[in-house]
């Protein structure tokens, strides 16, 4: 299955500027926030409040991190109601900065642990949320961590109090790692229901978007598809974030797939290999690209059993095609 796309207006909220055009949304999403949770709202982040947090600890915004904080609250809020957080949800927030977002979910009722490798904002959000019980910070690097280990001792410790077993991924990544992110998270469908991201526009459009037939298409298009359902969600105009990066970024929505549900191969690890593999000569035809696992022959009729044409590229696969090309030329 192919990602869908659906387009609504861009939210940009400037430092020192609003638009009126935006006061409906800005009503619907402050009032969905706040229903859920049915209590006064903290103050929202802007500009001011995030160089204040900011300047507490001394700190500017790090390139090497990939540090870009989101200024407009609307956006936060537009990333919770893309997952539908409610009271009782478990979610994983990575790179949480000054804790805008984190705000924004604490507010609507879910207990949030945070992944933060940078110690000064990891220490930031700690204090900033310290009257709370629903948050856990780590001081980590998220590629690196154990989050499944991590998860399960969230839930183990709010079991006694009733809360209901519920995750989900709600989060504004550093752009830089954003891949390594998505590969990392999406074949956890038996821990998180739902991933929703912030990413560089270009990311979002070519992991959202069905790519299928153009150059774009690649590796990471069968992956994202084989475990999840991706949904292009909104725009997010460059402007809404300090410091301001050099290209715009979007909502992106994964439905992650539990197991159960996955495409049928014998081999996970053997089906990405073959579609690595398949995509290292990206112009060349499958029946030459893939001769390593059988003969051009092969390879010819099982192109045509799936109903491709003998001639087919990489590109012209769908991941069902590439698992029926799989399942016929490889022995696990």
């Amino acid at each position: 299955m192919t990602g869908t796309i659906v387009r609504l207006p861009p939210f940009s909220s400037p430092p020192t500027t609003s638009s009126g055009g935006r006061c409906c949304s800005r009503r619907r999403i402050s009032s969905y926030v706040a229903c859920a949770k049915g209590v006064r709202k903290r103050s929202p982040d802007d500009y001011h409040a995030t160089v204040r947090a900011l300047n507490s600890k001394g700190r500017t915004p790090r390139k090497s991190l990939g540090q870009h904080y989101m200024l407009s609250n609307e956006i936060n809020e537009q990333l919770a109601a893309a997952a539908t957080v409610q009271e009782g949800d478990f979610v994983l927030e990575i790179g949480p900065g000054t804790g805008s977002l984190t705000n924004v979910l604490i507010d609507a009722g879910a207990t949030v642990l945070a992944i933060e490798k940078d110690p000064h904002m990891a220490s930031l959000v700690s204090e900033r949320f310290a009257g709370t019980k629903q948050l856990k910070v780590l001081q980590e690097d998220f590629i690196r961590c154990h989050i499944r280990s991590h998860m399960e001792s969230l839930w183990a410790n709010a079991e006694s109090s009733g809360k209901s077993r519920y995750a989900k991924v709600v989060s504004n990544i550093p752009f830089n790692i954003s891949t390594d992110i998505v590969k990392q998270l999406l074949p956890m469908g038996d821990i998180f229901s739902e991933v929703v991201l912030l990413l560089q526009e270009e990311t979002a459009v070519r992991l959202a978007v069905s790519s299928r037939g153009t150059s774009e298409y690649r590796p990471i298009n069968v992956f994202v598809n084989f475990y999840s359902v991706p949904k292009y969600v909104i725009n997010v105009p460059r402007s809404n974030f300090f410091p301001q990066p050099n290209v715009d970024a979007a909502v992106v929505s994964f439905k992650l797939k539990q197991e159960a549900d996955y495409p049928p191969v014998p081999s996970t690890k053997s089906f990405f290999s073959m579609v690595n593999s398949a995509f290292n000569g990206k112009r060349k035809m499958l029946r030459k690209t893939l001769q390593h696992l059988s003969t051009a022959a092969n390879i010819e009729k099982a192109l045509v059993d799936v109903g491709c044409p003998a001639t087919s590229r990489p590109e012209d696969l769908t991941v069902d095609d590439f698992v029926k090309l799989h399942n016929l030329i490889t022995t696990v």
